[in-house]
């Protein structure tokens, strides 16, 4: 950085470094992992307003990104999910893992918090609301939802619309056993260093690749599409 850029902000800071980058012709790759790097440099700062700048990176990924859109046929169960972040010295992200029930098809995998809707739901939007009311104690009131990341197909034809929430921490986690194995704050610059360390950045891996995994616990399935999603479209709209 030259000393142009101290002082900016972090959103203005990678505005600058991409419109110097196309001036003096870097390709398209290097300006990528660039920017990808500037990216993580403003998750690893501690203070609120770096915190604050990285959050409006991801509101304005998540509202104006493309996103996948549902199935076409009415063959697929509807499912609504909340990735949560919070914001405490480092961004995270908050997993759950399923409760392990004999017979239980997701027993034991990562997730997000959420479930099926319900005939009393208005939308999946308010299934993942009301799910991690019942599920973890967090009230919607506490939850600032930021928008939709679109549709997730499952093979076991479940329709899931992943959403994305800040939660302001007001209260407590209390998951229900019976469902909930443990929840999980993972930092999200740890899952993006392992994005571009898994060469996820260049395209979309198969299924059997698509894995983050972290202590002793594998995110994949339609849980790492989410997240897959989410990093594309932030590293994308930077």
């Amino acid at each position: 950085m030259t000393s142009f850029f101290i002082g900016s902000p972090p959103l203005t800071v990678l505005r600058l470094v991409r419109n110097k980058f196309k001036k003096q012709g870097f390709d398209k790759a290097m300006l990528s992992l660039y920017l990808f790097r500037a990216l993580f440099d403003l998750v690893l700062k501690k203070d609120s307003m770096d915190k604050k700048s990285c959050m409006n990176i991801i509101r304005s990924a998540v509202q104006k990104g493309p996103h996948p859109g549902p199935p076409e046929d009415n063959l697929f169960e509807s499912t609504g999910v909340m990735a949560l972040f919070t914001l405490d010295t480092e961004i995270r992200l908050l997993f759950i893992r399923k409760a392990d029930k004999k017979g239980y098809p997701w027993a034991n995998q990562m997730a997000f918090p959420g479930g099926h809707r319900d005939e009393k739901d208005e939308s999946t939007k308010d299934t993942a609301l009301r799910e991690l009311s019942e599920e973890m104690g967090i009230q919607r009131e506490n939850v600032d939802v930021i928008g939709s990341l679109g549709h997730f197909q499952t093979i076991n034809s479940k329709d899931i619309e992943a959403f994305i929430g800040i939660w302001n921490q007001k209260g407590v986690i209390r998951h229900d056993p019976a469902e909930i194995a443990k929840v999980f704050h993972i930092p999200l610059k740890y899952l993006m260093d392992l994005h571009k360390e898994k060469g996820f950045h260049h395209g979309l891996p198969n299924v059997m690749q698509l894995t983050y995994p972290y202590e002793d616990v594998m995110i994949w399935g339609v849980t790492a599409k989410i997240l897959y999603h989410l990093i594309e479209i932030v590293l994308k709209g930077v």
